[in-house]
């Protein structure tokens, strides 16, 4: 469905006309642009659009069937993003994320968007109130949105560090390293970390190229060079983001390591505790074993003192392995 369509000149909104048709013809007679937000469209929805604006048919398959990579795709009339903002629920300390498709041209914005994660509305609105920004063109609507999503990321990184902090305190807490859930809600930290890097690892080189750095660093078609600045500063955040979600893959990997470790002691000391409790119960066993097998000629039987002799004896056994396990630190 179409969730908002506004022609803008000079940085001030015009309200959109109710034809699409002559959405792009208006915006260019006003030398501005036209930005139209869509989310979740069906194919019906999308194909008057693709027809209005010459996008290209990839990248309509794209933006229609979602679950794509971050990507900077260059064709003939327009330019195509694709962003993943990523959302944290603090509740259930999950991170899931959405799909934010751009397609760029001359005088048009048209943005897809797929699930909730997504922060257009508010980009919308705060750009809106900066018409210096939102006169730059389509360029202004780019940068814009790659900041919010980039932002975002160091939010949720933060949000991150905090439930890790708290997990390697649990980790290594005299009781709580022991639990049996501790291995599966350090899996699944894991698995938000992995969702996370699908995220932000693959947009380093679309954000690259848009900033001008490194190898595919050439001029970007439909973008504004003099938004280079801005987007070596989106690369700059992008790049303390990945850092940190290295750093917490790293972190949370010896975490893990460390539990089975301490799980693979504590084991160790419970079966040498278990051992030397089973050494103790031999000692009476074995001698109750040979004293119980009835033979007539077993002398001790016959003495009047052989069974509190044997009883101390026991005893006294029993007391020396105690102190000697005790010493060793096996009880």
């Amino acid at each position: 469905m179409i969730v908002d369509c506004a022609i803008y000149r000079d940085g001030h909104r015009t309200q959109g006309p109710e034809d699409l048709s002559d959405a792009l013809a208006e915006a260019r007679a006003a030398h501005g642009f036209v930005w139209i937000g869509l989310h979740e469209p069906s194919g019906y929805e999308f194909d008057h659009v693709t027809e209005e604006f010459g996008l290209h048919p990839l990248a309509v398959e794209d933006a229609l069937k979602a679950h794509q990579r971050p990507k900077l795709e260059v064709y003939d009339d327009s330019l195509f993003l694709v962003l993943k903002p990523v959302v944290y629920e603090p509740r259930s300390d999950a991170v899931s994320t959405g799909e934010v498709m751009l397609f760029l041209g001359d005088s048009f914005v048209v943005t897809v968007r797929h699930g909730e994660g997504s922060p257009l509305s508010a980009v919308r609105r705060r750009l809106e109130q900066e018409p210096e920004m939102l006169g730059k063109g389509p360029t202004s609507v780019l940068y814009a949105i790659a900041d919010a999503v980039v932002d975002h990321y160091v939010d949720v990184a933060t949000e991150l560090q905090t439930d890790l902090e708290e997990l390697e305190a649990e980790v290594f807490s005299p009781d709580g390293g022991g639990s049996r859930h501790t291995a599966s809600r350090i899996y699944t930290f894991k698995r938000q970390i992995l969702e996370f890097r699908r995220a932000t690892g693959p947009l380093v080189l679309p954000v690259s190229r848009l900033a001008g750095v490194g190898a595919f660093g050439g001029a970007v078609p439909f973008v504004n060079d003099k938004a280079r600045p801005f987007f070596r500063d989106v690369s700059d955040h992008l790049t303390r983001v990945n850092e940190s979600v290295e750093g917490l893959d790293r972190l949370v990997s010896d975490i893990l390591s460390a539990h089975l470790a301490q799980m693979s002691v504590r084991q160790n000391d419970d079966m040498r505790k278990i051992s030397a409790w089973a050494a103790m119960a031999a000692i009476p066993t074995m001698i109750a074993g040979i004293y119980g097998m009835n033979f007539d000629h077993m002398p001790e039987l016959r003495w009047v003192w052989s069974y509190p002799a044997l009883i101390g004896l026991m005893a006294a056994l029993e007391v020396g392995v105690y102190r000697l396990f005790k010493r060793r630190g096996w009880l």
